[in-house]
């Protein structure tokens, strides 16, 4: 049977910070962009949002590569706006949920639950994040960038 003493505790309790940031560095990182098989926005055109139009089912005909994940889009016009400039389209936060974001941990979205607020798409969980995302969005966004760098690992 072995036993500890103090100077065996006091070695383990030293050790112990290291071995936690080693475990967390070999963690696997989420990926940047919540895609499910794959697909950001559950296929969805993400340039149909800015059009008013919501959701609208993209196809694989009309697809781009971007950050890890196949972008679906309704038109070849719509997969052109996107790859020229990706960033001015793509949900913020990865598409992960804004919501959770600004709560700091990470969820997938629906598309039916998503908002535009200046110029930016936000998609979140469900319909019920959403409501509760919509009463403070500007301050939920602060929330949600000071989170996110420490969120994907």
């Amino acid at each position: 049977m072995t036993t500890l003493t103090r100077r065996s505790l006091l070695g383990l309790s030293l050790a112990a910070p290291a071995l936690m940031l080693s475990a967390q560095s070999a963690l696997a990182k989420e990926p940047e962009t919540y895609a499910e098989n794959g697909v950001a926005i559950d296929g969805s055109d993400a340039v149909a949002y800015f059009d008013g139009n919501g959701p609208v089912a993209g196809s694989a005909a009309h697809s781009v590569t971007w950050k890890g994940a196949e972008w679906r889009f309704a038109s070849a016009e719509n997969a052109a706006k996107f790859k020229a400039d990706p960033m001015a389209y793509a949900p913020q936060f990865g598409g992960y949920c804004a919501f959770a974001a600004s709560r700091g941990y990470l969820a997938p979205t629906t598309p039916e639950a998503w908002t535009i607020y200046e110029g930016k798409l936000y998609l979140n969980a469900n319909l019920r994040a959403r409501e509760l995302w919509l009463q403070d969005v500007p301050g939920n966004i602060a929330k949600g960038e000071a989170n996110w760098p420490g969120i994907l690992g």
